[in-house]
């Protein structure tokens, strides 16, 4: 009897690809270019499932044309992607990635933390560029890491681990988050809680770690950059509307910062030109993007899909009680 029939808005690993197909009749957008919103509404009206990614929106429309959707599996931690009340309100499971990208993404916010300090962007372009005259002494001086002190703004999963990091480079680690920590647990990282401004203004280098909420959307203004050391840097890994970018391009300008270092932007994949300047570091959205990492995504997701239509309770279920309308 054939499986229900699932929508992967990209090709997946092929170890995500041999999950889903155990049981499920499985399609994939194969194009290099992203779907297409009126293909990707076409597409799932006959289906029961769907794989995407955070370039998807699965809003009201999405849903009323997907009428016979029962899952769908966000291969990423935020969700933001998804309108979670009306996924709900149609009995619509949707599942997330939590967890499994929080050291590869530490990782990734500790090189670009680097990259910026040490001016590494203005480094190689120089060597690509065939017109370095050999080692001076003043040359790209940048700004030393070690014995630094670091804050995180936002002290989930990911901002422990770049906390944890912080202990071999000597760095006296800051955090603010909506609760403080047990001590014990503070103790462990070696981490201060602070309030935000305090944060801010004792901070050599300032790291995002918080999801997209409403709470949090443009929770860098321009009074908060003010109050950064003029020699400090911004590095930016949670989600880009977290901050009001105006008012870091602004920042930038008027020397309120010493520089940034972003790999997420207010409305990607555009990236605002004020940004584009020697003290900026600027990746593509990559901080996940390890071989190892993004197979473990595509495949807890392609899980989640595959236990849903087993009777199974999906493990990252965002709104477990459509189960209860389900059983």
């Amino acid at each position: 009897m054939p499986g229900p029939k699932i929508l992967a808005t990209r090709p997946l690993f092929e170890d995500a690809r041999s999950i889903l197909q155990e049981k499920c009749q499985v399609e994939y957008w194969r194009e290099p270019e992203r779907i297409p919103r009126e293909e990707l509404l076409a597409r799932v009206q006959d289906k029961q499932g769907l794989v995407c990614l955070l370039t998807e929106r699965i809003d009201e429309a999405f849903l009323r044309a997907a009428s016979q959707l029962r899952i769908v599996a966000n291969v990423a931690v935020g969700f933001d992607n998804i309108d979670l009340p009306a996924c709900t309100k149609r009995g619509v499971a949707a599942t997330n990635t939590p967890g499994v990208l929080d050291e590869t993404t530490a990782d990734f916010a500790w090189t670009l933390m680097m990259a910026v300090a040490r001016r590494l962007g203005e480094g190689e372009a120089l060597a690509r560029s065939g017109k370095w005259t050999g080692w001076d002494l003043d040359q790209l001086v940048g700004a030393d890491v070690w014995g630094k002190t670091l804050g995180l703004v936002g002290f989930g999963r990911i901002g422990r681990a770049m906390a944890r990091r912080a202990g071999g480079f000597r760095m006296k680690v800051l955090y603010i988050d909506v609760r403080r920590v047990p001590e014990d647990l503070e103790k462990e990282l070696n981490a201060e809680y602070r309030d935000m401004d305090t944060l801010l203004a004792q901070s050599d280098f300032v790291s995002v770690h918080v999801p997209l909420l409403a709470e949090t959307q443009r929770l860098f203004t321009t009074a908060r950059f003010a109050r950064m050391k003029p020699t400090a840097f911004f590095i930016n890994t949670a989600r880009g509307s977290v901050v009001d970018e105006a008012a870091l391009v602004h920042a930038l300008e008027t020397k309120k910062i010493a520089g940034a270092a972003l790999d997420v932007y207010e409305k990607e994949p555009f990236i605002n030109a004020g940004l584009k300047r020697p003290n900026v570091v600027l990746a593509p959205h990559i901080a996940s993007a390890s071989l190892e990492t993004r197979t473990k995504m595509t495949c807890i997701a392609a899980t989640n899909i595959r236990d849903f239509f087993d009777g199974k309770r999906p493990a990252n279920i965002m709104n477990p009680e459509v189960l209860k309308t389900t059983e």
